[in-house]
Order: C-alpha cells, then sequence, then structure tokens
C-alpha cells in the first residue's frame, strides 16, 4: 500500500500562534485535511499527516521519507511562499502532487505570470506594479482600475474599494495595500464582463479542461468584486453556473495554453475575465487551488460536472504518477522510497497498491 504524506498549512494552528484571520485566510481548515485524507484512503492509499514546511523539516531530519507527497502547503512568507515545501521535496528525491517550485513562484507574482502569457499571444489586461505612491508617476493604464497586492490569493487586499475610478481613489487604496501587505501591488485595467475560472487537470499535453464555472453575484453592496469576504461567505453572497457557450469554449482553450505556458502541473484553475466587449482576458492561475469538498471553486467546479470528490483527488494523484513515473519501493526500516519507473508502469502500479 502506497504511503502518502500530507503537507499543508493548517488555519487553528496559525491563529493559535497569534495570527489574524484574513493572515490565514488561504490556509486550510481541519474539515479539507480530513476529506483528502478519506478521498486518499478510498482509492487505497494510506496516509501519513506532515503538516507545514517546519513540521516537514522535523520529519525528514529523522529520517522519514513517503511514496509520494500531496502537496498543498501555501506558506507564509514571501514570493516563493509556495515553493519552499516543494523545494525540500526535491533536495530529498521525493516526489510530490501539483507544481515545481519554479512554476509556483512564477504565478505566485501575478505581474511576471501575465508577462509570459502575454509574450505568448494570450490577452491580459494592461497593468503596472506599484511599490508606492511616488511610482503613480509613471504609465498607468486608463482608468477604472482595479488594484490588488501581487503575490496574494483567496481575494486578499480585494474588496469593493478595489476598484480605483480617479487618481485620488488610487492613491488611497496603493497607500492602504502597500503598508498592509508589505509588498508592491498590481494596477490593472478593469474588466467589467463576466467572471469565470477554468479547472485543468493533468500536465502538458496530457492537461484538460474539466469545466468552465462562471460566477455571480447576489447582491450589489460589495460592487459584484469576488473578493476575500465574498469568497469566504460565497455560501450566501455568490451562486455558481457551468459555462458551455462559444466564449466560454474559446476561454477553456485560452486557459488551458496559459497552463502550460506556465508550467503547471497535476491540477488548479485559471481565472479568467470579459472586457467591455464580451472578450476573456488572462487574470492568474491557481496552481494550488482550494480543495474544501463544498466551499473551494475547484470542487464546486467538478462536482457541477457530475464528478465525485475522491474521482477528483485520485486524478491529481494519478497525474503525479504519470508525470513523474515514480514506483515507490520498501526500504530497510520499513519506510517507502520513490525510484523512477516507466511511466507505462503507473496503472500497474496503481491496480496493485488497491
Amino acid at each position: 500500500m502506497m504511503n502518502i504524506g500530507l503537507t499543508f498549512d493548517l488555519r487553528s494552528e496559525y491563529r493559535a500562534m497569534g495570527y489574524s484571520e484574513e493572515d490565514v485566510c488561504e490556509f486550510d481548515g481541519e474539515d479539507t485535511i480530513a476529506a483528502i485524507e478519506s478521498a486518499l484512503r478510498e482509492e487505497g492509499m494510506r496516509t501519513e499527516r506532515i503538516g507545514n514546511v517546519l513540521g516537514l523539516v522535523q520529519r525528514l531530519a529523522r529520517g522519514e521519507r513517503w511514496g509520494l507527497v500531496f502537496n498543498i502547503a501555501e506558506g507564509l512568507r514571501g514570493f516563493g511562499r509556495e515553493a519552499q515545501v516543494p523545494c525540500l521535496l526535491e533536495a530529498y528525491g521525493i516526489p510530490y502532487t501539483f507544481s515545481d517550485p519554479l512554476a509556483l513562484s512564477i504565478t505566485m507574482h501575478k505581474p511576471i505570470a501575465k508577462r509570459l502569457v502575454r509574450s505568448h499571444g494570450i490577452p491580459t489586461p494592461d497593468f503596472a506594479v506599484v511599490a508606492s505612491e511616488e511610482e503613480l508617476t509613471t504609465s498607468l493604464p486608463a482608468f477604472p482600475v482595479f488594484v490588488k497586492p501581487v503575490a496574494e490569493g483567496t481575494g486578499k487586499g480585494i474588496d469593493e474599494g478595489s476598484v480605483a475610478g480617479s487618481r485620488s481613489e488610487l492613491v488611497d487604496v496603493v497607500k492602504r495595500l502597500v503598508v498592509r501587505y508589505a509588498q508592491p501591488v498590481l494596477v490593472e485595467s478593469f474588466l467589467p464582463g463576466r467572471e469565470i475560472t477554468v479547472g485543468i487537470v493533468g500536465t502538458g499535453s496530457d492537461a484538460r479542461s474539466v469545466g468552465v464555472l462562471e460566477v455571480f453575484h447576489n447582491t450589489d453592496r460589495f460592487g459584484r468584486v469576488y473578493s476575500y469576504h465574498v469568497k469566504e461567505n460565497c455560501e450566501q453572497l455568490v451562486y455558481y453556473r457551468l459555462a458551455s457557450d462559444s466564449r466560454a469554449a474559446e476561454a477553456s482553450r485560452m486557459a488551458l495554453d496559459a497552463w502550460r505556458i506556465l508550467g503547471c502541473r497535476d491540477g488548479g484553475r485559471v481565472d479568467l475575465r470579459a472586457n467591455g466587449s464580451g472578450e476573456f482576458q488572462f487574470l492568474e492561475v491557481n496552481p494550488l487551488a482550494g480543495l474544501h469538498p463544498t466551499h473551494s471553486d475547484l470542487p464546486i467546479l467538478w462536482e457541477k460536472t457530475g464528478g465525485r470528490y475522491r474521482d477528483l483527488i485520485g486524478s491529481f494523484v494519478c497525474s503525479a504518477l504519470s508525470r513523474t513515473a515514480w514506483v515507490p519501493r520498501t526500504m530497510q526500516n520499513g519506510s517507502e522510497e520513490a525510484v523512477p519507473g516507466g511511466g507505462d508502469r503507473v496503472n500497474e502500479v496503481l491496480a496493485h497498491e488497491r
């Protein structure tokens, strides 16, 4: 039976250390970890909780190893925070799910990801990166603009004041965000149209879109901005619908191209929004998408297509095994180590493990 380690950042642990609810909003709750663990066990795997990067360091130092690590650790600090766990795992030769350190660092810094996809012809809103009020003298997109931190997720730093229609409004929001998040902000043209997210499973040429989820707001109170507050209260403030029209199909192909260009792996989401003419443009990639079975966008999308949560989790594992072509090997101390194996053996290995 394959031993799968789970790396994650648990909200309650950081809250107990004094971090605010917003500080840890990208981290996972106990219910998410339990759901992933249950799904993996239903797939015939043995699971072992490792925890965050500090816990991983301690376990590795004790000589512990795993056949595969299911990694959803977000990290706490820096543009490379999502890359910390994968860097350690690569140093120890341990295979893991989802994207590698390079892709995680690139996609964490939204302007860098936008520059890369734009260089391949994928449309993205005009933008500028601003680190202080003084830099607002540089060339900026025309108003209205949307302002957010360059390297946050789950809507952190986004609220109804994120859309600036004048220079004075822009100055206010830039000053507030730079101080609050200690990082530059992304100032981009505001797109007033439809908002969608595209679910992706797989890697490279094997990657595929699993559906397009459109976001609708139940109220105008929050300016129809998919903010941190709205995401945290999505059950009351928004509803979701699968989109299958020609525009959505085009956006799905665009998202898949962006996924491959940025080198993302195994599964995640690509967010897009339409301009005033209804044409979708790239916003960002989420290579470590939320996996709460009923609260996170990707599992919601998957369920709306008729899929089971355990199959979604299983697809990530299958993709990782196919991608790395690793085969588990039992070491003398009884733990498992991964050694290279042929890609054509993946199905045989999975069948044996089950």
